[in-house]
């Protein structure tokens, strides 16, 4: 048994934060019926390199647990299918620009008409209301007019966007908990609801203690490069052989990173007592300790901090981190095979719950690979299901 068993979840999204809503929900267990433009598919599926036999490793990370029905929204024969499908599902989930669904006739208020207890979720740049709404929205656009990019970077240097597209990933988790929130009020109300997710609500939410900075001082938050606003030292160093980053949190910390450095007068000067001393002093503080650990090579002293309780971890590639054998023991690395990619590795989930696991099922579909078998399942024949791909409205 997993968590949402029985659920049917009917996904139109395509690129990232959508994908990656309805991923996590089919983690957990419901039904997802990917339903992609014949011939074309998720955006995603052409973009690359790389390619794993002509499957793009991008769309691989995101469609695992899905079925695909390849049918063109636009094409008359459609509708049919559609309001079949729309009649079993729980779930909707879109992220077309506002406007969008309503002239293909699959809006919020024209299926709720029919479907008391669909809950629809409209993923956007921008949110379905507001003077921008009719604005298309893309992750670094969302970083940068949430002021993400302004705060990411070195001190001196220029804004940049985060190595991972958190703005569209931030955006499909608060869309996972609407859904979720929406279905539990369900349970009790009977009737669904529209859940309305945009993109730069959901980057702006991440700003938490730089927002409140700003509305406590009045002043702009700045780039810092990897220090911390109010914490120190929070920051990257660099020992003999390689960077590390070091996660101080309290001053009794702080007294333990002294004890091992063999100076422990640091943990009692009057301008690095406390955590406030330690931030309005940092320069002076950040010089002193980049002179001590410099002459660490870095496993002696990330291992002499972790011994002594003090937080720290080596800065690591991507290829590195990968390799850990905590992430094989979590089971966030799944082996899987594709129908045409062959064998292939996705991550898994990290969500662990002990009598109902998330778990990864299915590797991401073929495009239209389950439109045969989904059609069957409403009731057509092989010989309708013929006449639709004549017609071109399936493939």
């Amino acid at each position: 048994m997993t968590p949402l068993d029985g659920l049917t979840i009917l996904d139109f999204t395509r690129v990232l934060a959508g994908p990656y809503c309805t991923m996590q929900l089919a983690d957990l267990g419901a039904r997802v019926i990917k339903i992609e433009q014949p011939g074309r598919g998720d955006d995603t599926r052409a973009w690359g390199p790389p390619f794993v036999r002509g499957e793009s490793a991008y769309f691989l990370s995101i469609n695992r647990n899905k079925e695909s029905v390849a049918l063109d929204l636009k094409h008359s024969r459609a509708r049919g299918i559609l309001d079949t499908l729309v009649s079993r599902a729980d779930v909707i989930v879109e992220n077309f620009r506002p406007g969008t669904m309503d002239r293909l006739g699959l809006g919020y208020d024209t299926l709720a008409a029919r479907h008391s207890r669909i809950v629809y979720c409209s993923i956007s740049g921008f949110g379905q209301t507001g003077p921008r709404r009719a604005e298309a929205g893309y992750d670094a656009m969302m970083q940068a007019e949430a002021g993400l990019m302004s705060i990411t970077g070195a001190a001196d240097g220029p804004p940049f966007r985060l190595g991972v597209a958190i703005g569209d990933i931030a955006t499909g988790m608060f869309a996972v908990q609407g859904i979720l929130a929406a279905l539990y009020a369900r349970e009790r109300s009977q009737r669904g609801q529209r859940v309305d997710i945009a993109m730069l609500d959901a980057v702006t939410a991440l700003l938490t203690y730089q927002a409140s900075i700003a509305f406590a001082t009045g002043d702009t938050p700045r780039r810092m490069g990897n220090r911390h606003p109010s914490i120190a030292p929070y920051d990257t160093f660099t020992a003999a052989d390689g960077e590390f980053v070091l996660s101080v949190g309290n001053d009794d910390q702080f007294r333990r990173l002294a004890g091992i450095l063999r100076r422990p007068e640091l943990g009692i000067d009057p301008q690095y007592a406390s955590n406030a001393d330690r931030v309005r002093h940092y320069d002076a503080l950040r010089d002193t300790l980049s002179r001590l650990f410099s002459a660490w090579a870095r496993a002696d002293l990330l291992a002499a901090l972790t011994a002594a309780g003090v937080p720290c971890s080596a800065v690591r590639s991507v290829t590195e981190a990968l390799q850990d054998p905590q992430l094989s023991a979590r089971e966030m690395i799944v082996p899987l095979e594709h129908v045409s990619a062959g064998g292939i590795r996705v991550l898994g989930s990290p969500l662990k719950l002990s009598e109902t696991p998330a778990s990864v099922r299915t590797p991401p579909p073929a495009l239209g690979q389950h439109t045969d078998a989904v059609l069957r399942e409403i009731g057509m024949s092989d010989s309708d299901i013929a006449s639709l791909r004549a017609a071109r409205a399936i493939a």
